[in-house]
């Protein structure tokens, strides 16, 4: 075996892999393991070239391909992809790219996994960062843009790795016209960057329209050349796009890859995922579809389209594939998971676990590729600062980590050490899909050390959940076989439990099932399918809509301009109110006592936004001779509409028109407060960083009028040394007096010079950046002091825990510090006054107080036992015979005893007479406990005491209950007092049971 050689040689930079012994360690034999037969084969490289068979030269590469079969892959597939470089998954997102570009498109980065847009969790589609911009609410800035797009959706989770083409996080490129071209020019250029600059035959191409768009169809047919019978009619479902029961929509049109041509095109269904692959997907955003179902034009319209990268990668890469009688070929990957975009993490988790990708079993390949897919959403959305949690969000990226760890386990990865990361193996993964994210985003390497410890530590607190789970496993197995001999049917796990251990415990049904198997116990999966199918709905609801709708706002923006802020340079300004809103509504005035929402041409308060909520002040009218006229008084500002300020207050005084001029005023002493729990909190971000370590990172913030919160990413509580050491560090350069730079300048500058961004803020290509120099740089359009010492003074109030990973500071600074020092030393001197000592003295002093509370407290639990002895044998004395044996029942109502103390003080009488039963009631005022108290006496084993009558049983009036237990410890709940003839019922009833059983 070691001497067979290819059919032809190899350049020696072009490795390929071959197949020679197999090293027997590690496996269950040389040449077994999991049940697949190896026959003692490996991959191992060629050494020899032929510089004509794989020349990287394009020219030579697509004449190797056009000369390979077209047919998917069916031979064994080699672990290394022998790649044409201008196929990459890198170079067809250039090309993409460049191809628009050159067409007059401005390329745009992508936008965060995390959108602006409330109604939908995560982004999901490429358009959506552009969705103001075809609802009409903001002016498009340029004519037509394109972009690659990091996108993420859950609701086809059960078919990733399963099918070719599911993915749980893909990229999205795709090319936007907002006004400026329409289907003529979408449909041209997607033909001629399908068949031209990606090369794809046209005869491979098929298209979908929408069933009443001829407009399309012969703009198809005609101007493009594709045959009628290569284009295919669909109804609404497939081909006409909308957002929701109402808002912008249109047809749309399909372009399909056809890998099997030769099948002909009699009884085509485009939906056959064997034979074709949709990857291009043109939308004509033409209509708004009203309430009532009716469409009407939109004043413009719009292009959205989607390429999927993975899908073009999969269509254009090949790779060499052999089979055992030495024969090699180029053939297409067979699914989006084998090309260069995925492969890498494939291949190094199947390298953890020991296997060898292309000679692994179906169900192993799956598994692979689940990963594959799993990691690559997991990095990205923990780098956009989605951390793992049980809501939202966090939910998603927990859940696919558990996926990611279940399945990893099933494979073989065991937690082995591996990487000396106590044996996580999900950061292993995670650095193969960073190596890979050079181009997709290039800030993700900067976030590699958060990324790597949040999935170490997620992953290690999962394996000890998947450990409780199996636990609970053989709970419910041993529940499942008892109930199953009780009634005498086969034990069955319910559909609920099987559910509850694969989505809170990581087990997948298969292990579920085949455990259960082996004890002889089915599984409900009926019951089961119904829980999995109420959570997919669900997560089909949360995570795959985009809502879009045409409210009363986007006629607004017809006639009302973006509002110039003023804010950064003065605190006053003249301004014309543009419009008014009432409960949303636009009025043309308002009158006193009203709420109202004023827009205005410029204002010089700040709206909420980076953290930093919005100014608080006053807008009045006045007379000539100055006097007010109209006042409102406003509470908050937000911005709307894209850059329109929404100033929200109270008319107090006079009426406010439209068309009107005001005299717009911030609340200075507010204005001053904000600017410096702003600049404080920069300063934090610095001091974290430094004190507890650079990976740090802000995962929120509120800049208040009366305190800061900044929340940052973190896996333990800040020890007190570490706090300490933040708030001098922060006093330091506040005593500094260092005067802050402000400067505007592009984005891509700013990132190099070493700004930091806001959590969740969006940036356009110009930024403002705030600067303490020698302290920190940030991208940030909020207020500020000019100088440090404005701040006065730092003190952080709390520090706590709010999600997994993340931890919250709350502070003061300025005023609101001032403020904070003087009532606490006017809380700390009333306590010296009421302890009569020094405040140095304080802590002593409570101390010793808490000292003699322990003790007085242990002095009256002593007495309370003394008494409940006495009680005890009271109760003995009162105590009568049951029959003819020598077994004595009491009882009894008590007020004001105490439970433990009973447990104290025993039941028997100092001369060897003991109780065989007790009914005790002890009552106060404010209701009582009914307690069963059972001795230790033996006559009295044999009683179920849970089943006599007056325990829970017709003897107990309303509201009562009681229990029973076989040792001497009083157990109850809280119940009104016994009435007297309960009483004597509850009496009668214990000394029938109990002398039943004596005869």
């Amino acid at each position: 075996m070691a001497s067979l050689k290819p059919p032809f040689s190899l350049q020696t930079r072009h490795v390929a892999q071959f197949l020679l012994p197999f090293p027997t360690s590690r496996f269950h034999s040389p040449f077994t393991s999991r049940g697949r037969d190896y026959r003692g084969f490996t991959l191992q490289s060629l050494a020899s070239v032929d510089p004509y068979s794989l020349s990287y030269r394009r020219s030579h590469t697509k004449r190797l391909i056009a000369s390979a079969s077209a047919q998917p892959l069916t031979g064994e597939l080699v672990e290394e992809k022998l790649l044409d470089p201008s196929t990459s998954g890198d170079s067809i997102r250039r090309r993409f790219l460049e191809f628009y570009a050159a067409r007059g498109h401005k390329i745009l980065p992508s936008a965060s996994l995390v959108p602006e847009d409330p109604t939908v969790l995560l982004t999901i589609a490429g358009m959506l960062q552009f969705k103001p911009i075809f609802l009409g609410k903001v002016p498009r800035e340029v004519p037509c843009a394109a972009t690659s797009q990091r996108c993420m959706r859950t609701n086809d989770i059960e078919n990733v790795g399963r099918t070719s083409r599911h993915q749980t996080f893909f990229e999205m490129l795709g090319n936007f016209s907002f006004g400026d071209y329409f289907k003529q020019e979408a449909i041209k250029w997607a033909w001629e960057l399908s068949t031209v600059e990606f090369g794809l035959p046209a005869e491979n191409l098929w298209i979908s329209v929408y069933e009443d768009d001829d407009e399309t169809f012969t703009i198809w047919h005609d101007k493009m050349g594709v045959p009628a019978n290569r284009i295919k009619k669909l109804g609404e479902e497939d081909n006409f796009w909308t957002s929701g029961a109402t808002g912008p929509c249109g047809p749309c049109s399909e372009i399909y890859y056809d890998f099997h041509p030769e099948r002909g095109h009699s009884d085509v269904d485009l939906g056959d995922d064997s034979r074709f692959i949709e990857f291009y997907n043109l939308v004509f955003m033409q209509y708004n579809k009203k309430e009532d179902g009716s469409l009407e034009p939109l004043k413009q319209k719009n292009i959205d389209t989607g390429l999927g990268l993975e899908r073009m990668a999969r269509i254009l890469q090949r790779a060499m594939s052999h089979v055992l009688n030495r024969s090699f070929s180029l053939l297409q990957v067979p699914n989006n998971y084998e090309t260069d975009l995925i492969f890498p993490i494939i291949k190094k988790a199947a390298d953890l676990a020991y296997e060898s990708y292309s000679l692994a079993d179906e169900s192993a390949k799956t598994n692979l590729k689940i990963i594959g897919d799993h990691m690559r959403a997991i990095v990205y959305l923990i780098s956009d600062g989605v951390f793992p949690s049980n809501i939202g969000r966090g939910y998603v990226v927990r859940r696919l980590i558990r996926r990611a760890v279940r399945t990893g386990r099933l494979l073989g990865i065991r937690r082995d050490g591996v990487g000396g990361l106590e044996g996580a193996f999900l950061p292993i993964l995670a650095e193969e899909v960073i190596k890979l994210s050079t181009n997709i985003d290039p800030d993700l390497k900067t976030r590699t050390p958060r990324i790597l410890e949040e999935l170490k530590r997620e992953e290690l607190r999962f394996v000890q959940t998947l450990e409780r789970g199996e636990k609970l496993l053989e709970e419910i197995l041993t529940d499942a076989l008892s109930t199953g001999q009780r009634n005498g049917t086969v034990p069955c796990i319910s559909g609920k439990d099987a559910f509850l251990l694969y989505d809170t415990y990581g087990f997948p049904v298969e292990i579920t099932s085949e455990v259960a198997e082996e004890r002889g116990i089915g599984i409900d999966m009926v019951g089961f399918d119904v829980e999995m199918e109420n959570q997919r709905r669900q997560s089909q609801a949360a995570h795959n809509t985009v809502k879009l709708s045409v409210e009363d706002g986007a006629e607004l923006t017809d006639s009302i301009p973006d509002t110039k802020f003023l804010g950064y340079d003065t605190l006053f300004t003249r301004a014309v109110v543009e419009g008014l809103l009432v409960n949303g509504k636009p009025v043309g005035e308002v009158s006193e006592g009203n709420e109202v929402e004023v827009l205005l041409d410029r204002t010089p308060f700040y709206a909420e936004s980076g953290g930093q909520i919005g100014d608080h002040g006053l807008l009045y009218v006045t007379d000539a001779q100055e006097n007010k006229e109209a006042v409102v008084e406003i509470q908050d500002v937000q911005k709307s509409l894209g850059n329109i300020f929404v100033h929200k207050g109270t008319v107090v005084k006079g009426l406010i028109n439209v068309g009107g001029e005001v005299e717009a005023e911030v609340d200075a002493n507010l204005r001053q407060r904000a600017k410096v729990h702003h600049t404080a909190t920069h300063l934090l971000q610095s001091a974290l960083k430094k004190v507890v370590g650079g990976e740090t990172s802000q995962a929120g913030s509120l800049v208040a009028f009366d305190r800061l919160r900044f929340d940052f990413n973190f896996n333990r509580p800040l020890r007190e040394n570490e706090i300490a050491e933040i708030e001098l560090l922060i006093n330091q350069w506040i005593g500094e007096a260092t005067l802050l730079e402000t400067r505007v300048m592009a984005l891509a500058e700013a990132k190099k010079a070493g700004a930091i961004a806001m959590f969740g803020e969006k940036y356009g290509e110009e930024v403002r950046v705030v600067e303490v120099p020698g302290v920190s740089m940030e991208l940030c359009g909020g207020t500020h002091v000019k100088n440090t010492s404005e701040i006065r003074g730092f003190k952080i109030i709390s520090e706590q825990g709010i999600a997994s990973g993340v931890r919250r500071i709350e502070a003061v600074a300025g005023d609101a510090f001032v403020e904070y020092v003087i009532t606490r030393d006017n809380y700390l001197k009333q306590l010296c006054s009421t302890l009569k000592v020094n405040a140095e003295d304080v802590t002593a002093r409570v101390n010793n107080l808490l000292k003699d509370l322990r003790e007085a407290r242990n002095e009256v639990s002593s007495a309370r036992t003394k008494a409940a002895i006495y009680k005890a044998s009271s109760i003995i004395s009162s105590a009568f015979t049951v029959g003819s044996s020598s077994n004595k029942i009491t009882v009894r109502n008590i007020c004001y005893a105490s439970a433990p103390n009973y447990k104290t003080a025993g039941w028997s009488d100092g001369g060897g007479t003991e109780l065989a039963a007790a009914l005790v009631f002890r009552g106060s005022d404010g209701g009582g406990f009914v307690s069963f108290i059972a001795t230790k006496t033996p006559i009295f084993i044999p009683i179920d005491v849970a089943k006599l009558r007056f325990v829970g049983g017709p003897a107990m009036p309303s509201g009562q209950g009681g229990k029973g237990k076989r040792v001497v410890v009083p157990e109850g709940r809280r119940k009104p007092s016994p009435c007297p003839s309960f009483i004597r019922k509850a009496a009668t009833e214990l000394y029938q049971a109990i002398e039943s059983i004596s005869l």
